[in-house]
């Protein structure tokens, strides 16, 4: 049995050792946004993290994870409350298909969690292992760049309105 902590809640997880983590994320565990995509780690539709970190859930054995702390798209918000990402790829309208999607915007949440005013070449950069067809590329971009502006800390601006 391995034990981590996904989306906050401490987990036993049953499987195999050598299973590959999004299996373990969708089979066992009900959370069904990181999506199968290539299986070789290649395509990013996977993407969640692990201690904050992007990976690729279909290469990663849950036995390299005892202890560590998983982050998926479910982690990031509620239908009801959506984090400051999920809000912003809503009001972008940057989902076409919205398969590759929950990927990005994990690895996108992981470069502003450690780069908080990263340019549009590191965003750019950041979301190059990721295949999308939609075409929604710039909009994409106008969403990550919209959540690290959600991201930021308002106290000037709270100070400045009293």
């Amino acid at each position: 049995m391995t034990r981590l902590t996904v989306n906050g809640e401490s987990r036993s997880i049953e499987a195999s050792p050598d299973t590959p983590l999004l299996y373990v994320l969708r089979d066992e565990l009900g959370l069904n946004a990181a999506k199968y995509g290539c299986g070789l780690g290649q395509c990013g539709a996977c993407t969640v993290m692990v201690d904050g970190r992007a990976v690729f859930s279909c290469v990663t054995p849950v036995m390299l994870l005892e202890g560590r702390t998983v982050t998926t798209l479910e982690g990031l918000g509620t239908v009801e409350a959506p984090g400051p990402m999920q809000r912003a790829f809503i009001a972008e309208q940057a989902a076409q298909c919205g398969f590759c999607i929950p990927g990005m915007m994990m690895r996108a949440q992981a470069l502003l969690n450690r780069e908080p005013h990263a340019t549009d070449e590191a965003i750019r950069a950041e979301l190059q292992p990721h295949l999308c067809r939609c075409g929604t590329h710039m909009r994409i971009l106008r969403a990550v760049r919209r959540a690290a502006e959600d991201m930021k800390p308002k106290t000037a601006e709270a100070r400045t309105e009293r």
